[in-house]
């Protein structure tokens, strides 16, 4: 069950991506050849107002065809020949579309159990947060140069950035406090803590729903930043990463941990995997990468300032060089998934 769990969530982020795709084009009175739900060969197809629509075999996502490799199509309703910037709100609309429903999932989670503000409720002695002073009932509004809106933003920042002295500002009876901590290893559990704890949940109405929502999906988007920023800077390694091969095993995983729970808790945590896994995707798609969605971005924001497209021919090379690249790549992350699942480490 988890794993037919984690086909069809991963599929619907990825139809979701296209469906962006789709309705962009569709505004722009751009010709869509095919738009599909899921891969491989077709069980239902019907064509309305010159789209074929499809439901095909493999649940795996989706896809919207529209023709923009067709260089010599001259209908004026084609891909190439719409302006720059339709093409553009058309490429871009598939990351934004992750991030809306990264955000209408997060809304709703929030609304199911609360958010989690800033706030300290526990400090523990023998470690920096007490001995520079930090008291219970403190809210946390900056560390370093980043701003705190959710406690998870304090954990995912120590953690980041666990050997490093941090700055941390502080609100507490309407004035700000401004402290120095350097985190203390742990010996027990292997890494190094503030000593600080979270004050829980808080129960979230229609609007903070929408605003601790907003917050969650920024949190995500930061952290999906900050872990390829660390893979660039080489302080994690390119074996850490996963696949879909990996994400199937992670929410097969969190499935099984939390159907003892019961069915809320199980669609909580299916929730919470929905907006890290589209939020992540939408941040992934916009790299200015050959063959991915901001790759494409590139050569039309080029197309835009030059005032004319680059050599389709050249564009596609880059392209190509590109796809080879990422194929090879999920190849290597494939197989380090698989090697995890069933060997370890």
């Amino acid at each position: 069950m988890g794993i037919i769990l984690a086909i069809l969530l991963f599929s619907f982020i990825v139809f979701f991506h296209e469906l962006g795709h789709f309705l962009l084009a569709k505004k722009n009175g751009i010709d869509v050849d095919e738009f599909a739900i899921g891969m491989g060969p077709a069980i239902y197809s019907k064509e309305y107002k010159g789209t074929r629509y499809a439901v095909r075999i493999l649940p795996i996502g989706g896809f919207c065809a529209m023709g923009e490799d067709e260089e010599a199509n001259d209908s004026p309703n084609n891909f190439n020949n719409k302006s720059v910037w339709a093409r553009i709100s058309v490429i871009a609309a598939g990351p934004v579309f992750n991030f809306i429903l990264a955000f209408i999932f997060a809304v709703i989670i929030t609304a199911m159990v609360g958010y989690d503000k800033p706030v300290i409720g526990a400090v523990e002695s023998g470690y920096p947060a007490a001995e520079a002073g930090l008291k219970k009932g403190d809210e946390i509004v900056q560390m370093g140069n980043k701003k705190i809106h959710i406690f998870r933003e304090v954990s995912f920042y120590n953690q980041f950035h666990s050997d490093e002295d941090v700055v941390v500002t502080v609100l507490r009876n309407g004035k700000e406090k401004t402290v120095t901590l350097t985190p203390k290893m742990d010996k027990e559990l292997g890494y190094k803590r503030l000593g600080i704890g979270s004050s829980g949940y808080t129960k979230a109405n229609a609007l903070t729903a929408i605003k601790y929502g907003g917050y969650e999906v920024k949190f995500w988007i930061c952290t999906t930043l900050d872990s390829l920023k660390m893979l660039v800077t080489r302080q994690i390694g390119v074996n850490e990463l996963s696949g879909p091969v990996g994400i199937v095993n992670t929410v097969d995983t969190t499935y099984k941990q939390s159907r003892s729970y019961g069915l809320f808790v199980v669609i909580v945590e299916m929730l919470n995997l929905a907006i890290l896994l589209s939020a992540n995707l939408g941040v992934m798609n916009l790299l200015p990468l050959p063959a991915l969605d901001g790759g494409r971005l590139v050569f039309l924001i080029i197309e835009a300032i030059r005032g004319k497209r680059v050599p389709p021919e050249k564009e596609g090379y880059v392209h190509f060089a590109g796809i080879v690249l990422l194929m090879a790549l999920m190849v290597f992350v494939m197989f380090n998934d698989v090697h995890r699942i069933f060997f370890g480490g």
